[in-house]
């Protein structure tokens, strides 16, 4: 996999594994006071960092980021584990990718990206607005799906579930709700008025374990 580094000269990490078809340009809008290492483009599970020098790794999993994260291997204790818009089971057909979905994302070309953004990932005219673009190709994201494939059957067996809370937007066409609600019991928040993507109704990293962590109740 691939990873961007942002040095805010901080003691303290924020991990955050992004989703299918993202890098960093897309969550440039998030600022934090953390050292934020973002992790994108999941052709395999290598990585090459130091974390030794933190007191402090906080983990955020996104999406497809959520499986990769669940089967993450790392010799430093994190702190906190948060799951947004996902399942570790990715290719399962109910807790994660739908055959359906699949094939919708499979189809996405130039001519309809624009479409899918509005239609299953962003909720709101504002949201859309600030809506930030990945700057990779189709063909590499087509290519990251069928890696991500072969890397769910290779790591299946070493998944592990160790997220302490969970966002899901209630509108979200990704994923399906009502079998999140089963699975992640009362871990699961539900997100008034947010489709897949929600990171566009806030502006740093701090904000979305805010939400996750800070405001009660959990609904599910």
């Amino acid at each position: 996999m691939k990873q961007h580094f942002t040095d805010n000269n901080s003691n303290k990490l924020i991990l955050f594994f992004t989703g299918w078809g993202c890098d960093e340009y897309a969550f440039e809008h998030l600022s934090s006071e953390c050292d934020v290492l973002i992790f994108y483009d999941y052709t395999d599970l290598n990585y090459n960092f130091d974390l030794s020098k933190y007191t402090e790794i906080n983990l955020i999993a996104f999406s497809a980021g959520v499986f990769v994260g669940s089967v993450f291997k790392s010799d430093f204790e994190i702190n906190k584990k948060l799951a947004i818009s996902g399942n570790p089971y990715l290719f399962d057909n109910k807790l994660g990718l739908s055959d359906s979905i699949l094939k919708i994302m499979s189809e996405i070309t130039e001519e309809n990206a624009d479409e899918f953004v509005r239609n299953y990932l962003i909720k709101t005219d504002d949201e859309y607005k600030n809506f930030h673009c990945a700057k990779r190709t189709l063909e590499s994201c087509k290519e990251e799906l069928k890696s991500l494939k072969k890397l769910y059957v290779q790591e299946y067996s070493n998944i592990i579930d160790a997220y302490d809370f969970v966002l899901i937007g209630s509108d979200d066409p990704i994923f399906n709700i009502e079998e999140q609600k089963k699975y992640y019991k009362n871990r699961l928040k539900i997100v008034p008025n947010a489709r897949h993507n929600m990171f566009y109704r806030v502006k740093t990293f701090e904000e979305i374990f805010e939400i996750a962590f800070i405001e009660c109740p959990y609904e599910y």
